[in-house]
């Protein structure tokens, strides 16, 4: 069984929340989401746009860990399920899109590369299709940050084979 972790419990709320909502990036506007992932590209280029495969991996693990303890913290607090505010889950996930990538960055412009992997997380995250959003129903932080990983595992992917299949060809 999954379980959501306790030690978050003993947090004030206005740690918790400030966290899980990227502080008031989360209230801006009518899709914080967008915003949450906007904020996430930032992250990506400025932490893991230059790091070794060892530090992205022990850095999205971490991350998605206390992703998970916060944003179940703050869905009890603020008593919502997957609250719209919360956008630290679209935050975390966003260098997972560009996972493998360092490749791509050589051949291609990587403003073009980020704004692609940008939209297709949106739309992945947005429409939840290929069984993303059955990954919701998952108790607790789990439902509200592992959606999204799967948002972005999909757009990797899709990263991936275009950009390969676009270099195999010319």
């Amino acid at each position: 069984m999954i379980r959501q972790p306790h030690w978050p419990k003993s947090l004030p709320s206005n740690i918790i929340n400030g966290v899980s909502t990227l502080g008031p990036l989360g209230y801006w506007g009518k899709a914080p989401g967008t915003v949450g992932s906007a904020a996430g590209i930032i992250y990506y280029t400025l932490v893991f746009h230059q790091i070794g495969i060892l530090g992205y991996l022990t850095l999205l693990a971490v991350t998605i860990y206390l992703a998970i303890a916060f944003c179940g913290e703050a869905e009890v607090r603020l008593m919502k399920k997957d609250p719209p505010e919360v956008i630290l889950d679209e935050f975390v996930a966003i260098p997972v899109c560009f996972f493998g990538m360092g490749y791509l960055f050589d051949r291609y412009p990587v403003w073009f590369i980020l704004l692609l992997g940008f939209i297709l997380f949106r739309f992945f995250d947005i429409l939840k299709p290929i069984g993303i959003k059955r990954l919701q129903e998952l108790p607790g932080g789990w439902g509200v940050v592992i959606d999204d990983i799967a948002a972005a595992v999909a757009t990797n992917i899709v990263l991936h084979v275009v950009f390969l299949g676009w270099w195999l060809i010319v």
